[in-house]
């Protein structure tokens, strides 16, 4: 259980954040990785941060010539990948320690191609008292209802898969490449909570709840090139299916994570 993992990482004004994230990926128990930073044109401090890093040969860091997205980022991420893992973690995110060995041995031990870990909020600086999960397995169907997995939480082993590349959208554009991976495997549940989502008011998540509509529409109308209709009946499960995943896919904790 040594093969390479590429760690897929998309950077857009995160100098705030960026540094604890690298170090995350610096503190795994598992050694054999590749970190591909993929800056989009920042215009805070985050490319003096990335740069202090690059002594280390595993950190490959590119620039993306004009602001383009982080669907962009992402797809060269992808296209410059080396291994058999992908691992996805955006750079405002963190792991725990072990979370690509323990999660890479769970998926060989079951033969699994495509996973997912339970993870924990930080919002604003504040950790919510909940550890998020989801379905133990999400098929083609459930993958369509809604998207139950957060981005830093995913593997999957790109010999199954293949390359994925994704259209350009703004936004939900990691539920894309979800939706392209179900095509190819089911998803898995990790049920360990190995993931941490720094939230904060101006992340790109963010936003009402019309334009989080609109953009729920976008990815199947222009994503993924559905007919309208079908677009309009896969936006409004997605809306229905979401109030269920908030209510039933999340277990209250005490515990504060020591990161």
């Amino acid at each position: 259980m040594n093969e390479l993992v590429s760690i897929v990482m998309p950077s857009f004004n995160t100098g705030t954040y960026i540094n604890e994230t690298i170090k995350s990926v610096l503190s795994q128990t598992y050694g054999n990785w590749e970190l591909i930073i993929v800056d989009d044109c920042s215009t805070d401090n985050s490319d003096k941060i990335i740069r202090e890093y690059l002594v280390d040969q595993r950190i490959r860091y590119f620039k993306n010539e004009n602001n383009s997205g982080a669907a962009v980022s992402r797809n060269r991420a992808l296209r410059e990948a080396r291994g058999r893992w992908i691992a996805f973690l955006d750079s405002d995110d963190l792991w725990a320690p072990e979370k690509l060995e323990a999660q890479i041995e769970y998926m060989e031990e079951n033969h699994y191609s495509f996973s997912y870990t339970d993870y924990m909020i930080k919002y604003n600086g504040t950790w919510l008292p909940y550890i998020y999960t989801g379905p133990n397995v999400v098929n083609r169907r459930r993958m369509y209802n809604y998207c139950y997995i957060f981005t830093s939480t995913v593997i999957y082993d790109r010999n199954k898969i293949g390359l994925i590349q994704i259209e350009n959208l703004k936004k939900n554009n990691d539920y894309a490449m979800w939706l392209q991976v179900i095509e190819k495997s089911n998803c898995y549940r990790f049920p360990r909570c190995m993931s941490y989502y720094i939230k904060h008011d101006d992340s790109i998540s963010g936003g009402s709840k019309f334009k989080l509509i609109k953009w729920h529409y976008k990815l199947f109308r222009d994503g993924l090139h559905k007919g309208i209709v079908v677009s309009i009946i896969f936006t409004l499960r997605n809306l229905i299916f979401g109030i269920i995943k908030k209510v039933v896919y999340k277990e209250k904790t005490n515990v504060i994570p020591n990161i």
